[in-house]
């Protein structure tokens, strides 16, 4: 008779398949790097779950593994398939069994063997190395009309005159090229994981009129982009640059680190000694889930965590209506009183 796979082996054959499983039960994400993102297990677009296409058959890193970086959920492929279906384990092992007996999608032929310039993370390194200082570039123009002047000469930042822009399978189109910042996203030991690139319209008054102007190449997922400070013991996490950057300006002694999505918020790796974490949050519902999980893991760490919460839908927001001065002031009484008496700039921000 013969022997009909366990759930075990099932799990096996998906995850061999991986980029195939996410391309038919995830079909409203995308491929970045070594991961399939999307924004959760029923196929909403977004970019909080992230899908491992490589590593191992098993053990930490095994590919088709995946986590919701907005919920803390996780599983392997066949869990994806029971949660999305909203049906029982049988009816799951017979959707994976009628998945695997389909032919799979054609793979596009390899012509030589892959070089060096598939590892995404070595790309962004290149990448970063091609930058520039941003002073008198379009980078420090994009920067002056988001308030955020002083982050001219910071190391993380880097401007490249004219960075590929490469449209996606959901929306075709011609390879261009746009001037761009670079972030450099990094991991607690500095090291570089990842560039963060947001392309920009030509006078720096904005962004350029593309349908992702931002994206990253690399390994993000538990790194960010760190604005170092003076004190070891806190810091303030957020999403964007811009974000996190409008309440650096305010509070420049202490570390600031910015995640780049509500998602990887939730999975940011924190560094030891850490006593004090401030969230500055986006006010949505992505930024809300993201704060939600990032508290919830530093909190297991015994660390003290206060959420930082904008007037308007975010701090950059604020910065730009309210000026520094203002922002301070709403920003004071959210802080330990001790850090706001230490950290907040009130005199230089009055005189900006």
């Amino acid at each position: 008779m013969p022997t009909h796979p366990t759930a075990a082996d099932l799990a096996r054959s998906l995850a061999e398949n991986v980029e195939a499983v996410c391309r038919r039960y995830l079909s409203n994400g995308y491929r970045a790097g070594r991961y399939w993102l999307v924004g959760d297990v029923y196929n909403t677009a977004g970019e909080s779950l992230y899908v491992r296409l490589d590593g191992p058959t098993s053990g930490k890193g095994a590919r088709g593994k995946w986590t919701d970086g907005a919920t803390g959920e996780h599983g392997d492929l066949l869990d994806l398939i029971r949660l999305q279906r909203g049906d029982g384990w049988r009816d799951a092992l017979e959707e994976a069994r009628a998945f695997l007996r389909l032919p799979l999608p054609p793979q596009p032929e390899r012509t030589r063997p892959s070089e060096a310039g598939s590892d995404y993370t070595e790309a962004g390194r290149r990448l970063l190395r091609q930058g520039q200082p941003l002073r008198d570039t379009v980078a420090a123009a994009y920067l002056r009309s988001r308030g955020l002047e002083h982050a001219v000469g910071l190391p993380s930042l880097r401007f490249h005159p004219r960075c590929l822009y490469r449209p996606s399978k959901k929306t075709p189109g011609p390879d261009t090229w746009h001037p761009a910042l670079l972030a450099s996203v990094t991991d607690l030991s500095g090291a570089v994981m990842a560039v963060g690139r947001t392309w920009l319209a030509p006078d720096g008054r904005g962004k350029a009129d593309l349908p992702k102007p931002r994206r990253v190449l690399g390994n993000l997922l538990g790194h960010g982009v760190r604005f170092p400070g003076a004190v070891s013991d806190l810091m303030v996490a957020g999403e964007g640059v811009e974000t996190v950057l409008s309440v650096q300006r305010v509070m420049p002694a202490v570390p600031h680190v910015a995640a780049l999505s509500a998602g990887h918020l939730g999975a940011l790796i924190l560094p030891p000694g850490l006593r004090h974490l401030y969230i500055a949050r986006d006010a949505d519902p992505a930024g809300e889930r993201g704060a939600a999980i990032l508290r919830q893991r530093a909190e297991a760490e015994g660390i003290l965590v206060t959420d930082l919460d904008p007037r308007e839908d975010d701090f950059n927001t604020d910065l730009r209506h309210l000026g520094p001065r203002d922002l301070a002031l709403h920003l004071a009484p959210q802080l330990d009183s001790n850090d706001a008496v230490a950290h907040l700039r009130f005199e230089e921000m009055a005189a900006a």
